[in-house]
């Protein structure tokens, strides 16, 4: 399936059963509060995958809203067909293991990034993991990513200009 830049896969709220393999573009994965703050769970490059949990399960919805920051080229499943085929198929149901297994260990990575590092390493963090991302999204969505206002970024883009 292809999508354009600004096009979403769900919003925050539907219910969408299905889990997304990007083979290519920039996905985005947001939250956004009652008061339509902003907040960036993260950002998806080519070979990642995303589905909202709440939404597959048909738990209220997705808790978050997914949306394309460039064209994008995806695979998109349903989790109601692999759960069933998974049941039958023990590689199946071995690689769904992986899958959720791999989101948890993602999920527990950036909850540690927000508690214990500071916005300067969470910067230099997101800098090391994904080259070249910092130059495909703007400086809001990365200070939204961050947790900083964008002229916090400013100042920690200045320091770490300076320290390397």
């Amino acid at each position: 399936m292809d999508r354009q830049r600004g096009q979403h896969l769900f919003h925050q709220g539907d219910t969408d059963k299905s889990i997304y393999l990007i083979r290519n573009g920039l996905l985005k994965a947001y939250y956004l509060s009652d008061d339509g703050k902003e907040y960036i769970k993260s950002f998806l490059l080519p070979g990642d995958m995303i589905g909202s949990l709440k939404g597959m399960m048909g738990d209220g919805g997705c808790s978050f809203s997914l949306v394309c920051l460039e064209p994008a080229e995806l695979t998109c499943i349903d989790y109601d067909i692999l759960y069933a085929r998974s049941r039958n198929d023990l590689n199946l149901a071995n690689s769904m293991v992986d899958f959720l297994l791999a989101f948890a260990m993602k999920k527990e990575t950036r909850e540690f990034e927000f508690l214990c590092l500071t916005a300067e390493e969470r910067y230099q963090t997101l800098i090391d993991k994904a080259p070249g991302l910092v130059d495909r999204v703007t400086q809001n969505d990365i200070a939204r990513y961050l947790g900083v206002t964008p002229v916090g970024l400013s100042r920690i883009k200045k320091r770490v200009e300076r320290a390397a």
